[in-house]
């Protein structure tokens, strides 16, 4: 197992910024790439960006190219998700995952967190 625990979830307000961190507190020598994902009451698990561990990579979903970031700190073992222009339907469990592809596809990660609220509302 690859425990990793999110932080950061909050309550903000429309055109508001968050910073979501995902920290792996296990071995993570099988693990290329660390996704974000996130999921509101009734709809699907949504890819929103994902990184490569060795490389830097990036990748992110439509909705959120332009005001979300995604960065590593390999020697915290964390990823961060700076979400900025916040939107209410930015609204989900936000969950990170690690997976051996950089990839928007929830189904190809092997290790979950529990998730972290983001409720953006007036």
């Amino acid at each position: 197992q690859v425990p990793l625990v999110e932080s950061g979830g909050d309550l903000v307000q429309p055109g508001g910024s968050l910073r979501l961190s995902c920290e792996a507190s296990g071995f993570i020598g099988n693990i290329y790439a660390i996704g974000w994902f996130r999921q509101a009451p009734g709809k699907e698990r949504e890819g929103v960006s994902c990184i490569s561990i060795d490389d830097g990579a990036t990748a992110y979903g439509d909705s959120v190219r332009g005001r979300f970031t995604i960065s590593r700190d390999n020697a915290k073992n964390t990823v961060y998700l700076q979400m900025n222009r916040l939107k209410p339907e930015d609204t989900a469990v936000y969950y990170c995952a690690a997976g051996g592809l950089l990839t928007e596809v929830p189904g190809l990660y092997h290790y979950w967190g529990q998730g972290t609220q983001v409720t953006v509302s007036s």
